[in-house]
């Protein structure tokens, strides 16, 4: 599996952008996505979640509608719309996949994910 994680910029609050992940070596379809973030200074965590039949999203209370997981099985590529951005939105930003993940359990079910990719970085500034 490998997924490469794109789109991140330099922003003000209130502002919007869209997350790609590109990901190969998988059917999408079958597999859930996620994204995660980790901050200067904290640990990687969880912000959205949507399962491998896309009928079912999670979603940190912190992004809670203002972000919006998606993805496109037929290019292979998950995305994440960030609404309405807060300075606190700022992190490196990593995808995840997770076969027949229904994004259930701590870590949207993805505690043993290996294969993180670099990420991209978000910086809001006010």
């Amino acid at each position: 599996v490998q997924l490469q994680a794109s789109g991140g910029g330099s922003v003000q609050t209130g502002d919007s952008l869209r997350l790609s992940c590109r990901t190969s070596g998988i059917t999408l379809a079958n597999y859930g996505a996620a994204w995660f973030r980790q901050a200067p200074g904290k640990g990687r965590e969880k912000v959205a979640c949507l399962s491998s039949s896309g009928g079912s999203t999670k979603y940190d209370e912190a992004v809670k509608g203002r972000f919006t997981v998606s993805k496109d099985n037929a290019k292979n590529t998950i995305y994440l719309q960030m609404n309405n951005m807060r300075v606190e939105d700022t992190a490196v930003y990593y995808c995840a996949a997770d076969y027949g993940g229904t994004c259930s359990g701590p870590y949207f079910g993805m505690l043993h994910f290996a294969s993180w990719g670099p990420g991209t970085q978000v910086t809001v500034s006010s």
